[in-house]
């Protein structure tokens, strides 16, 4: 990918946000190299709410949702990084409310929350996108009536080995388990993994050995520990580790988790107690110890996410509209607030 200047590589944040919340859309931020602040130097509107966002493989291009009541997803390319240009149209995903989305070999799926539905939309040459060749609508509910009357897919996450893809579906209490045709990489489900009852699933990310996986709820402020079986393509819950500390007042919706690249850490979001935890993990990765909370630096903690080296932690603050930054402990993965910028409904980072 260009990088738009010569010299050292220049790092670039995409921000994503309600616009009709008051946010700008897409916000293209430049990132320091060495404090990890991050200077916002382009808006796009172009899309309405593209509330998350993921990059291409090749990072090349970016993709976003369009979480409306009739979902869509665009394509912008970033010939220019600082200035995404959209590839044709937003594309629809026969979905309503996609909040997440991911690629997967030549195809991006979109999990859509009002309809509790998968969408898969074929990448074509260039990165543009095609229109659903397949939705794959989930079935259930759960014990909580006013949030899990029906399916409602959250996220949906590769596998390590790029031949599984897991949907966490807050409505059903469940990880849905896509396998990808050998051939044209198709996906198509395979199972469904059962959590406890009332957690509400809402994302998860893998240990970097591939074995584990933990699940965020936003139901309950807690993490499951899960055992991944990428070989069979099954998940197994293990455990539950609360991500507030006991006796907290007040409700908890968790929204986001990062883990360490070296598997040590776990870091959580959550909303209402606006608060940024922090977990040890043991060398197997089955125990969890919640070792503290930190003020998230704003109000409604939406997203978490990594910086390009590991070395600082970036938190979406929808409600007080800003993305803040923290500096992370490397001996004890406490994260500490150094900066911060003004992004009105701020809602997803991602980093090129």
């Amino acid at each position: 990918m260009a990088n738009g200047s010569e010299g050292p590589r220049r790092r670039w944040a995409y921000i994503g946000s309600f616009t009709e919340a008051g946010g700008a859309g897409l916000t293209v931020a430049e990132v320091d190299a060495v404090t990890g602040a991050l200077r916002p130097v382009h808006t796009t509107d172009a899309v309405v709410n593209p509330s998350y966002l993921a990059l291409s493989p090749g990072g090349d291009v970016l993709y976003a949702v369009s979480e409306t009541d009739e979902g869509a997803v665009a394509a912008f390319s970033l010939a220019d990084p600082a200035r995404p240009a959209l590839l044709g149209p937003p594309v629809p995903v026969r979905g309503d409310g996609p909040t997440h989305l991911a690629t997967a070999g030549p195809w991006l799926l979109t999990a859509n929350y009002g309809s509790g539905s998968v969408s898969a939309l074929p990448v074509r040459m260039g990165g543009a996108l095609g229109a659903p060749s397949a939705v794959f609508p989930h079935q259930g509910g759960g014990p909580v009536p006013d949030r899990q009357a029906g399916p409602h897919a959250h996220a949906v996450v590769p596998d390590p080995s790029g031949r599984w893809l897991l949907a966490t579906d807050l409505g059903t209490d469940s990880v849905w388990i896509y396998g990808t045709d050998p051939v044209t990489g198709a996906p198509g489900p395979h199972g469904e993994a059962r959590l406890r009852p009332g957690s509400g699933p809402r994302h998860l990310v893998f240990h970097p050995r591939g074995d584990r996986a933990y699940v965020l709820n936003e139901l309950e402020p807690t993490v499951t520990v899960c055992r991944w079986d990428g070989a069979a393509g099954t998940l197994e819950p293990l455990g539950e580790t609360r991500v507030v500390p006991a006796g907290t007042e007040g409700p908890t919706y968790p929204s986001a988790p990062v883990i360490s690249a070296d598997g040590r850490f776990l870091w959580a979001a959550n909303r209402g107690h606006d608060s940024v935890a922090t977990l040890s993990l043991d060398p197997a990765g089955d125990e969890l110890v919640l070792l503290g909370t930190v003020g998230c630096g704003g109000h409604w903690p939406r997203d978490l996410a990594a910086g390009p080296d590991g070395r600082v932690l970036y938190v979406a603050n929808e409600r007080s509209g800003d993305v803040t930054w923290f500096a992370v402990d490397p001996d004890t993965g406490i994260p500490a607030r150094t900066g911060s910028t003004v992004i009105a409904a701020a809602s997803c980072v991602v980093f090129a």
